[in-house]
């Protein structure tokens, strides 16, 4: 099919082809040059080794790259070599993202796939010598700014109230409601609450959590949330429950509860609530960070406590909180009602 400019859709599917099940799987990269594959596999072991990136960015990043070479290789009519594409210029990336813009893909998603392509640039040019330096004049497309969209305090309350009476099973309302109260409560990340182990999450005051990039971060524990866990502790399901490394949130067959498991509670829950498609995990998170900067709590603070490494992503909490100002003095200022 024809692109913009004459441009042909790549062999392989659209740039936003699922991943195969190995991120770095030799198998689904012998389309491309032998030297470029090798290349690619090594920034793929280096993402995971030592930027500790999760299985789920690797694919992601994985996906947007071979959409990138797959791109080239049909715009320039053969699988580049490392040496064609140091020799790529800035027309060749404006056609890219030209191309991305004409199958309908979002800004968000392109401007995800050049940093990932930017990405692969540094480590190639660090590792083998390999620059593109077109690159360096090509712009990010401008994003629109994402507000978080919170859950109602009220709403929480409720979402954890029915997570406690979904199932057959004590234990595992015991599990959700912990779960939903550590998200909430402490403002962790679905994937970080997942990877707790038992050692890490029992009898502490205090949580380390490793977040993005493997940072790390000291999070306190309400009395609200330590309660909720110890309760779920105490009544779990779990063979293995006296080995200290065992994940903490476990599954009903055992091992560690798939995030898949708990987003799917979540939409079953909001229905039953009558709760928007923005109530998801992650949304609880945004509760946590919204509610604190609602209450006075200092922006610093909700920094450390969310591990943002720039103030800026903090920042956008006080978006919300202008919006919800906004809102209420609509609503209630006598000058405001009148037309």
């Amino acid at each position: 099919m024809a692109g913009p400019a004459g441009l042909t859709t790549p062999r392989t599917g659209p740039p936003d082809a699922a991943p195969g099940a190995n991120a770095a799987n030799g198998a689904a990269l012998d389309h491309l040059d032998e030297e470029t594959a090798g290349l690619v596999r090594a920034w793929l072991d280096w993402l995971a080794a030592e930027r500790r990136a999760s299985r789920h960015t690797v694919g992601a990043y994985r996906r947007d790259l071979l959409g990138f070479l797959d791109f080239v290789a049909d715009h320039r009519g053969a699988p580049p070599r490392p040496a064609d594409l140091a020799g790529l210029a800035t027309p060749d990336f404006r056609a890219w993202l030209a191309f991305r813009t004409h199958n309908g893909l979002e800004r968000t998603s392109t401007a995800r796939a050049l940093s990932v392509v930017r990405s692969f640039f540094r480590f190639a040019d660090k590792t083998a010598g390999l620059r593109a330096p077109a690159l360096d004049h090509i712009r990010t497309p401008k994003l629109p700014r994402a507000v978080p969209k919170p859950i109602a305090a009220d709403d929480v309350w409720r979402l954890v109230e029915a997570a406690g009476r979904q199932h057959a099973e004590s234990w595992v309302n015991l599990r959700d409601v912990a779960l939903f109260m550590l998200l909430y409560g402490a403002g962790l990340r679905i994937d970080e609450a997942l990877a707790l182990s038992r050692d890490q999450a029992s009898d502490r005051d205090m949580l380390v959590i490793h977040g993005k990039g493997n940072k790390e971060r000291m999070v306190p524990l309400l009395p609200a949330v330590r309660a909720a866990l110890d309760a779920y502790d105490a009544a779990r399901n779990d063979a293995g429950a006296g080995t200290a490394a065992a994940p903490f949130f476990i599954g009903r067959r055992g091992g560690k509860l798939n995030p898949g498991v708990v987003q799917r509670q979540v939409r079953k829950l909001r229905g039953e609530l009558g709760l928007p498609e923005t109530a998801t995990p992650h949304a609880l998170r945004h509760s946590f960070a919204t509610h604190l900067l609602a209450d006075g709590a200092d922006l610093r603070v909700i920094q450390e406590l969310l591990g943002h490494a720039s103030l800026s992503t903090t920042q956008r909490y006080t978006e919300v909180e202008a919006e919800h100002l906004r809102a209420v003095y609509t609503s209630a200022h006598p000058r405001a009602r009148r037309r």
